[in-house]
């Protein structure tokens, strides 16, 4: 498959191993999936794997931007909560924290989280048809000056 110029694609193979689960894999990379009837505590559900990605999405997000931002962090934590509807299957909101190690200002926090929700490909697919809100703080609760 030909991608039009100037797009990205990204391809992932998955298949069914038995009864109690699936794997996918991509690249050089494989990841083993609950999808299993009954569920199973050593993989992934699909919806876990979706807030997996959205939490990747916001980390990559800031990997990318804070260089060109010029801001000063040590790392990152994100916690996401997500909930089910029954009828019809979906999440119908997702919840998210993320913690950023930094000595950075207030604003500059506030430029950041803005930049994750604008730049964020996963993040920008979710949103509009799932109730996404979240906010980005100090990782140890201080607030800075500024």
């Amino acid at each position: 498959m030909t991608e039009p110029a100037g797009k990205l694609s990204f391809q992932v193979l998955a298949h069914r191993t038995d009864a109690h689960g699936s794997v996918a894999r991509c690249k050089h990379a494989e990841l083993s999936l609950d999808t299993d009837l009954a569920g199973r505590l050593d993989a992934f559900n699909p919806a876990e794997l979706l807030l997996a990605a959205l939490s990747a999405c916001m980390i990559k997000s800031i990997e990318r931007v804070t260089p060109i931002l010029k801001f000063q962090w040590r790392g990152v934590e994100v916690r996401v909560h997500g909930v089910r509807q029954d009828v019809p299957p979906r999440l119908e909101s997702i919840d998210y924290e993320i913690l950023v190690d930094s000595d950075e200002s207030e604003q500059r926090l506030a430029l950041l989280h803005d930049n994750v929700r604008k730049f964020g490909t996963v993040f920008n697919t979710v949103a509009p048809g799932t109730r996404l809100s979240g906010v980005l703080r100090r990782a140890d609760g201080r607030r800075a000056d500024g």
